[in-house]
């Protein structure tokens, strides 16, 4: 029926703590409510029972991944918290079939609104965003990329890889080849929160060239990671 809100298959929840559950949050889900579906919030509500959840980060409709929801008034304060003073440390990742203008670095610029809801890098003004990254080639044309946001701005990783010369795979809004899905997922998220050391990682769900030989075996030699030698 026109205008009728679909709801969406199970969304996995990675885990279930006192204080907050984490999600692996599915590529083309959209955070907000539309035509076609409810909002992710309330997805995850009905789907888990919990229905004081409250939304402390948010990923774009592309992105799939890691994402804390909080279970109450007070945990979502401290994630905020969290998030603004940059205590989350998040890992992404990403692939390209284009070759980045550096291997490994660091990207960063004033984050400025462009045309038709694109955001654009500027060396004056702007939001300041600084994005870390490794890339390693995969053997196939396409090159995996691991991305440490060290701020949270809209399409801050999208904005860098394009600034890179390598545009996200699947990502056209920014120049990106065609592909089944975007592919950029939040992979690991490291936080202290309540007098304890969380650390979660999740695995993309869906697209085919995560799914493949070359990637999941350049993926294990990675390992964790925090465990890379990310500039301090």
């Amino acid at each position: 029926m026109a205008g009728e809100i679909v709801l969406m298959s199970a969304i996995t929840v990675i885990a279930v703590e006192n204080d907050f559950i984490v999600i692996n949050k599915p590529a083309g889900l959209d955070f907000h409510q539309n035509e076609a579906q409810e909002s992710l919030i309330d997805l995850v509500r009905e789907q888990s029972g919990f229905s004081g959840l409250l939304t402390v980060h948010r990923l774009d409709k592309m992105t799939s991944g890691l994402l804390v929801l909080a279970r109450h008034a007070e945990a979502a304060r401290q994630f905020s918290a969290l998030f603004s003073e940059h205590r989350m440390q998040k890992y992404y990742l990403a692939l390209s079939d284009k070759k980045p203008a550096k291997k490994q670095g660091k990207i960063q610029g004033g984050m400025d609104k462009g045309r038709n809801g694109c955001w654009k890098l500027v060396r004056e003004g702007g939001l300041l965003a600084t994005t870390q990254f490794f890339s390693f080639g995969l053997g196939n044309g396409l090159r995996l990329f691991v991305l440490k946001p060290l701020s949270g701005r809209t399409h801050q990783l999208r904005v860098a890889m394009k600034s890179l010369g390598s545009p996200i795979l699947g990502d056209a809004r920014y120049g990106g080849t065609d592909a089944d899905r975007g592919y950029l997922h939040a992979y690991s998220l490291e936080f202290e929160f309540a007098g304890h050391t969380y650390c979660y990682t999740a695995l993309p769900e869906c697209g085919i060239h995560f799914h493949s030989d070359l990637f999941c075996a350049q993926l294990e030699n990675i390992a964790q990671p925090a465990q890379l030698a990310w500039p301090k």
